[in-house]
Protein backbone atom coordinates (compact mmCIF):
# COMPACT_ATOMS: atom_id res chain seq x y z
CA UNK A 1 0.00 0.00 0.00
CA UNK A 2 2.86 2.30 0.84
CA UNK A 3 4.55 1.60 -2.52
CA UNK A 4 1.31 2.37 -4.36
CA UNK A 5 0.96 5.74 -2.62
CA UNK A 6 4.56 6.67 -3.39
CA UNK A 7 4.06 5.78 -7.06
CA UNK A 8 0.92 7.92 -7.23
CA UNK A 9 2.79 10.88 -5.78
CA UNK A 10 5.55 10.35 -8.33
CA UNK A 11 3.03 10.38 -11.20
CA UNK A 12 1.44 13.55 -9.93
CA UNK A 13 4.87 15.18 -9.59
CA UNK A 14 5.78 14.29 -13.16
CA UNK A 15 2.45 15.65 -14.41
CA UNK A 16 2.93 18.89 -12.51
CA UNK A 17 6.44 19.25 -13.92
CA UNK A 18 5.19 18.82 -17.50
CA UNK A 19 2.46 21.36 -16.80
CA UNK A 20 5.06 23.80 -15.45
CA UNK A 21 7.18 23.42 -18.59
CA UNK A 22 4.15 24.12 -20.78
CA UNK A 23 3.29 27.25 -18.80
CA UNK A 24 6.90 28.45 -19.01
CA UNK A 25 6.90 27.83 -22.77
CA UNK A 26 3.78 29.91 -23.21
CA UNK A 27 4.90 32.65 -20.88
CA UNK A 28 8.25 32.92 -22.67
CA UNK A 29 6.58 34.27 -25.79
CA UNK A 30 7.70 31.50 -28.15
CA UNK A 31 4.34 30.93 -29.78
CA UNK A 32 3.62 34.56 -30.84
CA UNK A 33 6.96 34.94 -32.69
CA UNK A 34 5.77 33.29 -35.89
CA UNK A 35 2.42 35.16 -36.07
CA UNK A 36 4.22 38.49 -35.52
CA UNK A 37 6.67 37.65 -38.28
CA UNK A 38 3.87 36.81 -40.67
CA UNK A 39 1.96 39.97 -39.74
CA UNK A 40 4.96 42.23 -40.37
CA UNK A 41 5.54 40.60 -43.76
CA UNK A 42 1.85 41.01 -44.60
CA UNK A 43 2.01 44.75 -43.82
CA UNK A 44 5.11 45.05 -46.00
CA UNK A 45 3.27 43.38 -48.89
CA UNK A 46 0.30 45.72 -48.39
CA UNK A 47 2.50 48.83 -48.55
CA UNK A 48 4.33 47.66 -51.69
CA UNK A 49 1.13 46.62 -53.44
CA UNK A 50 -0.51 49.96 -52.64
CA UNK A 51 2.31 51.91 -54.34
CA UNK A 52 2.32 49.60 -57.39
CA UNK A 53 -1.42 49.94 -57.87
CA UNK A 54 -1.22 53.72 -57.51
CA UNK A 55 1.41 53.83 -60.25
CA UNK A 56 -0.78 51.76 -62.57
CA UNK A 57 -3.82 53.85 -61.71
CA UNK A 58 -2.06 57.13 -62.49
CA UNK A 59 -0.77 55.78 -65.81
CA UNK A 60 -4.42 54.98 -66.60
CA UNK A 61 -5.43 58.50 -65.56
CA UNK A 62 -2.77 59.96 -67.84
CA UNK A 63 -4.05 57.78 -70.66
CA UNK A 64 -7.41 59.60 -70.28
CA UNK A 65 -5.82 63.05 -69.74
CA UNK A 66 -7.00 63.25 -66.16
CA UNK A 67 -5.15 64.72 -63.14
CA UNK A 68 -2.60 62.63 -61.26
CA UNK A 69 -3.08 61.97 -57.58
CA UNK A 70 -0.98 60.04 -55.08
CA UNK A 71 -1.47 59.19 -51.43
CA UNK A 72 1.38 58.00 -49.26
CA UNK A 73 1.06 55.24 -46.69
CA UNK A 74 3.22 57.14 -44.24
CA UNK A 75 2.84 55.02 -41.12
CA UNK A 76 1.60 51.63 -39.92
CA UNK A 77 1.20 51.29 -36.15
CA UNK A 78 0.08 47.86 -35.00
CA UNK A 79 -0.86 46.81 -31.47
CA UNK A 80 -0.32 43.12 -30.87
CA UNK A 81 -2.51 41.44 -28.27
CA UNK A 82 -1.30 38.10 -26.90
CA UNK A 83 -3.40 36.15 -24.38
CA UNK A 84 -2.33 32.92 -22.71
CA UNK A 85 -4.34 30.48 -20.65
CA UNK A 86 -3.37 27.32 -18.86
CA UNK A 87 -5.01 24.78 -16.59
CA UNK A 88 -5.18 21.15 -15.61
CA UNK A 89 -7.84 18.47 -15.62
CA UNK A 90 -8.00 14.92 -14.32
CA UNK A 91 -8.13 12.09 -16.84
CA UNK A 92 -11.51 10.87 -18.06
CA UNK A 93 -11.55 7.94 -15.60
CA UNK A 94 -10.71 10.16 -12.65
CA UNK A 95 -7.91 9.69 -10.17
CA UNK A 96 -8.63 6.19 -8.93
CA UNK A 97 -7.20 5.56 -5.50
CA UNK A 98 -5.23 8.78 -5.65
CA UNK A 99 -3.12 7.45 -8.51
CA UNK A 100 -2.64 8.99 -11.99
CA UNK A 101 -1.64 12.45 -13.12
CA UNK A 102 -3.33 15.67 -14.09
CA UNK A 103 -3.58 16.47 -17.81
CA UNK A 104 -2.43 20.02 -18.62
CA UNK A 105 -4.61 22.27 -20.77
CA UNK A 106 -2.96 25.32 -22.29
CA UNK A 107 -3.60 27.65 -25.20
CA UNK A 108 -3.42 31.20 -26.38
CA UNK A 109 -4.75 33.78 -28.77
CA UNK A 110 -2.93 36.32 -30.93
CA UNK A 111 -4.46 39.39 -32.56
CA UNK A 112 -3.23 42.60 -34.22
CA UNK A 113 -4.93 45.97 -34.31
CA UNK A 114 -3.24 47.96 -37.12
CA UNK A 115 -3.63 51.69 -37.74
CA UNK A 116 -2.75 53.00 -41.21
CA UNK A 117 -1.90 56.67 -41.76
CA UNK A 118 -2.56 57.85 -45.32
CA UNK A 119 -1.22 61.26 -46.35
CA UNK A 120 -2.21 62.89 -49.66
CA UNK A 121 0.72 64.11 -51.76
CA UNK A 122 -0.24 67.73 -52.30
CA UNK A 123 0.96 71.31 -52.04
CA UNK A 124 4.69 71.87 -51.86
CA UNK A 125 5.37 68.14 -51.58
CA UNK A 126 3.40 67.55 -54.79
CA UNK A 127 5.52 70.17 -56.54
CA UNK A 128 8.83 68.80 -55.34
CA UNK A 129 8.02 65.13 -55.81
CA UNK A 130 6.02 65.15 -59.03
CA UNK A 131 6.61 68.41 -60.91
CA UNK A 132 10.32 69.12 -60.28
CA UNK A 133 12.64 67.53 -62.89
CA UNK A 134 15.02 64.82 -61.70
CA UNK A 135 18.60 65.99 -61.08
CA UNK A 136 21.52 64.43 -62.94
CA UNK A 137 22.61 62.71 -59.70
CA UNK A 138 19.54 60.44 -59.83
CA UNK A 139 20.37 59.23 -63.33
CA UNK A 140 24.04 58.65 -62.57
CA UNK A 141 23.16 56.79 -59.37
CA UNK A 142 20.99 54.38 -61.36
CA UNK A 143 23.69 53.88 -63.99
CA UNK A 144 26.24 53.06 -61.31
CA UNK A 145 23.85 50.46 -59.93
CA UNK A 146 23.91 48.72 -63.32
CA UNK A 147 20.56 49.92 -64.69
CA UNK A 148 20.12 49.66 -68.46
CA UNK A 149 21.05 53.07 -69.86
CA UNK A 150 18.62 52.67 -72.77
CA UNK A 151 15.72 51.99 -70.40
CA UNK A 152 16.74 54.75 -67.98
CA UNK A 153 17.01 57.40 -70.71
CA UNK A 154 13.76 56.40 -72.42
CA UNK A 155 12.01 56.68 -69.07
CA UNK A 156 13.70 59.73 -67.56
CA UNK A 157 14.93 61.94 -70.42
CA UNK A 158 12.59 64.25 -72.29
CA UNK A 159 14.99 65.36 -75.01
CA UNK A 160 18.51 65.21 -76.41
CA UNK A 161 20.19 68.50 -77.36
CA UNK A 162 23.24 68.96 -79.55
CA UNK A 163 24.72 71.25 -82.22
CA UNK A 164 24.85 70.46 -85.92
CA UNK A 165 26.90 72.77 -88.17
CA UNK A 166 26.66 75.49 -85.56
CA UNK A 167 22.88 75.20 -85.22
CA UNK A 168 21.30 74.05 -81.98
CA UNK A 169 19.20 70.92 -82.44
CA UNK A 170 16.57 69.52 -80.06
CA UNK A 171 15.38 65.91 -80.42
CA UNK A 172 12.33 65.31 -78.25
CA UNK A 173 11.51 61.92 -76.78
CA UNK A 174 7.93 62.19 -78.07
CA UNK A 175 6.46 59.78 -80.64
CA UNK A 176 4.56 62.62 -82.36
CA UNK A 177 7.92 64.20 -83.26
CA UNK A 178 8.99 61.40 -85.58
CA UNK A 179 12.42 62.78 -86.48
CA UNK A 180 13.22 63.81 -82.92
CA UNK A 181 11.91 60.57 -81.39
CA UNK A 182 13.86 58.44 -83.89
CA UNK A 183 17.11 60.31 -83.24
CA UNK A 184 16.62 60.19 -79.48
CA UNK A 185 16.04 56.43 -79.56
CA UNK A 186 19.13 55.88 -81.72
CA UNK A 187 21.34 57.90 -79.39
CA UNK A 188 20.05 55.86 -76.42
CA UNK A 189 20.67 52.60 -78.33
CA UNK A 190 24.24 53.64 -79.12
CA UNK A 191 24.90 54.31 -75.44
CA UNK A 192 23.37 50.92 -74.64
CA UNK A 193 25.90 49.15 -76.87
CA UNK A 194 28.73 51.04 -75.16
CA UNK A 195 27.39 49.92 -71.79
CA UNK A 196 27.21 46.33 -73.05
CA UNK A 197 30.92 46.57 -73.92
CA UNK A 198 31.68 47.77 -70.38
CA UNK A 199 32.93 51.16 -71.53
CA UNK A 200 30.23 53.57 -70.38
CA UNK A 201 31.36 56.01 -67.68
CA UNK A 202 29.31 58.45 -65.62
CA UNK A 203 32.02 60.18 -63.64
CA UNK A 204 32.66 63.67 -62.26
CA UNK A 205 35.31 65.75 -63.96
CA UNK A 206 38.15 66.00 -61.42
CA UNK A 207 40.73 68.68 -62.13
CA UNK A 208 43.13 71.03 -60.37
CA UNK A 209 43.21 74.83 -60.34
CA UNK A 210 46.30 76.86 -59.48
CA UNK A 211 47.07 80.49 -58.62
CA UNK A 212 50.22 82.42 -57.86
CA UNK A 213 50.10 84.73 -54.85
CA UNK A 214 52.77 87.12 -53.56
CA UNK A 215 54.53 85.99 -50.41
CA UNK A 216 53.44 89.14 -48.60
CA UNK A 217 49.79 88.13 -48.99
CA UNK A 218 50.32 84.72 -47.30
CA UNK A 219 50.34 85.69 -43.63
CA UNK A 220 50.25 82.96 -40.94
CA UNK A 221 46.53 83.60 -40.46
CA UNK A 222 45.83 83.27 -44.19
CA UNK A 223 47.98 80.14 -44.35
CA UNK A 224 45.97 78.47 -41.57
CA UNK A 225 42.67 79.35 -43.23
CA UNK A 226 43.73 77.97 -46.61
CA UNK A 227 45.61 74.80 -45.72
CA UNK A 228 42.44 72.68 -45.27
CA UNK A 229 41.23 73.16 -48.85
CA UNK A 230 44.34 74.20 -50.76
CA UNK A 231 47.88 73.00 -51.29
CA UNK A 232 50.31 75.88 -50.78
CA UNK A 233 53.88 75.58 -52.02
CA UNK A 234 56.49 78.38 -51.65
CA UNK A 235 58.46 79.49 -54.72
CA UNK A 236 61.56 81.20 -53.28
CA UNK A 237 63.01 81.98 -56.71
CA UNK A 238 60.39 84.68 -57.32
CA UNK A 239 59.08 85.30 -53.80
CA UNK A 240 55.59 83.86 -54.40
CA UNK A 241 53.40 80.96 -53.31
CA UNK A 242 51.71 78.43 -55.61
CA UNK A 243 48.14 77.76 -54.40
CA UNK A 244 46.50 74.63 -55.81
CA UNK A 245 42.99 73.28 -55.31
CA UNK A 246 41.54 69.90 -56.38
CA UNK A 247 37.98 70.29 -57.69
CA UNK A 248 35.36 67.57 -58.13
CA UNK A 249 33.18 68.94 -60.92
CA UNK A 250 30.00 68.02 -62.77
CA UNK A 251 29.28 64.53 -64.06
CA UNK A 252 29.71 63.70 -67.75
CA UNK A 253 28.70 60.46 -69.52
CA UNK A 254 31.61 59.25 -71.66
CA UNK A 255 32.94 56.17 -73.48
CA UNK A 256 36.38 56.60 -71.92
CA UNK A 257 37.90 56.96 -68.48
CA UNK A 258 38.13 60.72 -67.80
CA UNK A 259 41.57 60.12 -66.31
CA UNK A 260 42.98 59.77 -69.86
CA UNK A 261 42.17 63.43 -70.55
CA UNK A 262 44.45 66.30 -69.70
CA UNK A 263 43.63 68.54 -66.77
CA UNK A 264 42.52 71.30 -69.13
CA UNK A 265 40.22 68.96 -71.09
CA UNK A 266 38.51 67.81 -67.89
CA UNK A 267 38.14 71.40 -66.77
CA UNK A 268 36.65 72.39 -70.14
CA UNK A 269 34.04 69.62 -69.90
CA UNK A 270 33.21 70.71 -66.36
CA UNK A 271 32.82 74.32 -67.47
CA UNK A 272 30.45 73.21 -70.24
CA UNK A 273 28.37 71.12 -67.82
CA UNK A 274 28.47 73.86 -65.18
CA UNK A 275 26.50 76.16 -67.47
CA UNK A 276 23.67 73.59 -67.60
CA UNK A 277 20.79 73.15 -65.22
CA UNK A 278 20.78 70.42 -62.56
CA UNK A 279 18.37 68.36 -64.68
CA UNK A 280 20.78 68.28 -67.65
CA UNK A 281 23.68 65.88 -68.15
CA UNK A 282 26.41 66.16 -70.77
CA UNK A 283 27.30 63.23 -73.04
CA UNK A 284 30.71 63.04 -74.76
CA UNK A 285 31.29 59.97 -76.96
CA UNK A 286 34.62 60.20 -78.77
CA UNK A 287 36.16 58.31 -81.66
CA UNK A 288 39.02 55.98 -80.79
CA UNK A 289 37.18 54.41 -77.87
CA UNK A 290 34.48 51.69 -77.70
CA UNK A 291 31.34 53.14 -79.27
CA UNK A 292 33.33 55.79 -81.11
CA UNK A 293 32.01 54.51 -84.43
CA UNK A 294 29.16 56.98 -83.82
CA UNK A 295 30.64 60.04 -82.02
CA UNK A 296 28.17 62.06 -79.97
CA UNK A 297 28.37 65.29 -78.05
CA UNK A 298 25.34 66.90 -76.45
CA UNK A 299 23.19 66.72 -73.36
CA UNK A 300 20.05 65.05 -72.09
CA UNK A 301 17.36 67.05 -70.31
CA UNK A 302 15.53 65.01 -67.67
CA UNK A 303 11.81 64.86 -67.01
CA UNK A 304 9.78 65.24 -63.84
CA UNK A 305 7.93 62.23 -62.45
CA UNK A 306 4.62 63.69 -63.64
CA UNK A 307 6.05 64.00 -67.18
CA UNK A 308 7.11 60.37 -67.03
CA UNK A 309 3.62 59.22 -66.05
CA UNK A 310 2.06 61.33 -68.82
CA UNK A 311 4.49 59.89 -71.36
CA UNK A 312 3.74 56.30 -70.32
CA UNK A 313 -0.01 56.89 -70.29
CA UNK A 314 -0.09 58.53 -73.71
CA UNK A 315 2.23 55.87 -75.16
CA UNK A 316 -0.60 53.33 -75.34
CA UNK A 317 -3.25 55.95 -76.00
CA UNK A 318 -3.13 58.97 -78.28
CA UNK A 319 0.68 58.99 -78.78
CA UNK A 320 1.72 55.34 -79.26
CA UNK A 321 5.39 54.44 -79.40
CA UNK A 322 6.71 52.43 -82.33
CA UNK A 323 9.75 50.44 -83.44
CA UNK A 324 12.94 52.36 -84.22
CA UNK A 325 15.86 50.66 -85.95
CA UNK A 326 19.38 51.45 -84.69
CA UNK A 327 21.70 53.78 -86.57
CA UNK A 328 23.56 52.10 -89.44
CA UNK A 329 26.86 52.44 -87.52
CA UNK A 330 25.45 51.07 -84.25
CA UNK A 331 26.34 47.43 -83.49
CA UNK A 332 23.67 44.79 -82.95
CA UNK A 333 21.29 45.51 -80.05
CA UNK A 334 19.64 42.63 -78.17
CA UNK A 335 16.74 44.50 -76.60
CA UNK A 336 14.94 47.27 -78.44
CA UNK A 337 11.20 47.03 -77.64
CA UNK A 338 8.76 49.52 -79.10
CA UNK A 339 7.30 50.57 -75.73
CA UNK A 340 9.24 51.98 -72.80
CA UNK A 341 6.72 50.28 -70.51
CA UNK A 342 4.09 48.05 -72.06
CA UNK A 343 0.67 48.39 -70.40
CA UNK A 344 -2.26 46.15 -71.26
CA UNK A 345 -5.79 47.55 -71.45
CA UNK A 346 -8.68 45.11 -71.37
CA UNK A 347 -12.36 44.95 -70.40
CA UNK A 348 -11.56 41.74 -68.51
CA UNK A 349 -9.18 41.32 -65.55
CA UNK A 350 -5.90 39.65 -66.55
CA UNK A 351 -5.00 36.34 -64.96
CA UNK A 352 -2.14 36.25 -62.51
CA UNK A 353 -1.22 39.92 -62.92
CA UNK A 354 -1.65 42.91 -60.63
CA UNK A 355 -4.26 45.13 -62.23
CA UNK A 356 -6.37 48.22 -61.51
CA UNK A 357 -9.82 49.01 -62.85
CA UNK A 358 -10.50 52.45 -64.29
CA UNK A 359 -13.19 53.69 -66.66
CA UNK A 360 -14.53 50.16 -66.91
CA UNK A 361 -11.21 48.74 -68.10
CA UNK A 362 -8.38 46.84 -66.45
CA UNK A 363 -4.79 48.04 -66.66
CA UNK A 364 -1.77 45.85 -65.94
CA UNK A 365 1.85 45.32 -67.00
CA UNK A 366 1.75 43.79 -70.47
CA UNK A 367 2.81 40.12 -70.57
CA UNK A 368 6.05 39.25 -72.34
CA UNK A 369 8.30 36.30 -73.04
CA UNK A 370 12.07 36.06 -72.76
CA UNK A 371 13.73 39.16 -71.35
CA UNK A 372 11.38 40.85 -68.86
CA UNK A 373 11.75 44.39 -70.16
CA UNK A 374 8.32 45.56 -68.96
CA UNK A 375 8.81 44.25 -65.44
CA UNK A 376 12.25 45.88 -65.23
CA UNK A 377 10.75 49.14 -66.49
CA UNK A 378 8.03 49.01 -63.83
CA UNK A 379 10.63 48.30 -61.12
CA UNK A 380 12.55 51.35 -62.36
CA UNK A 381 9.37 53.44 -62.20
CA UNK A 382 8.78 52.22 -58.62
CA UNK A 383 12.35 53.09 -57.63
CA UNK A 384 12.10 56.56 -59.15
CA UNK A 385 8.88 57.21 -57.26
CA UNK A 386 10.59 56.21 -54.01
CA UNK A 387 13.55 58.45 -54.86
CA UNK A 388 11.23 61.45 -54.98
CA UNK A 389 10.32 61.08 -51.30
CA UNK A 390 11.11 64.26 -49.39
CA UNK A 391 10.44 65.40 -45.87
CA UNK A 392 7.57 67.89 -46.08
CA UNK A 393 8.29 71.32 -44.70
CA UNK A 394 4.84 71.43 -43.10
CA UNK A 395 3.08 68.39 -41.75
CA UNK A 396 0.21 67.56 -44.11
CA UNK A 397 -3.06 66.47 -42.51
CA UNK A 398 -3.47 62.73 -42.91
CA UNK A 399 -6.26 60.19 -42.89
CA UNK A 400 -5.99 57.59 -40.15
CA UNK A 401 -7.84 54.34 -40.60
CA UNK A 402 -8.03 51.89 -37.70
CA UNK A 403 -9.10 48.39 -38.52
Amino acid sequence: MLRSTVAAKRHRTIGAAGFGIAVAFLGGGCLPALPVHRTVMAYDAIATDAVCRQLLLNIARARWDEPLHFTALSNIAATFNVQMNAGATPPLGGLEGGAGSLSPIFGGTFSANPTFSIVPVEGEEFTRRLLAPFPESTLTLLLRQGADVDLVLRMMAGEYRTELDGAKMIYANKPVDREGYTTFRRVALQLSTIQDRGSLYAEPMIFTESWTMPAAAITPEVLRSLEDQFTIAPQPENGTYRVTRRTIGRIVVTNYDPAVLTNEERRALHDEAQHNLEDEIVVDIRAGHPGGELPLHGKFRLRSFANMIDFLGHAFGEEPEYDVTPHSRTPFVDENPAFTLGISESPHPPRGERAVRYHGRYYAIAPESGYHWNKKAFVLLYQLFQMTVVKPAVQTPGITIAK
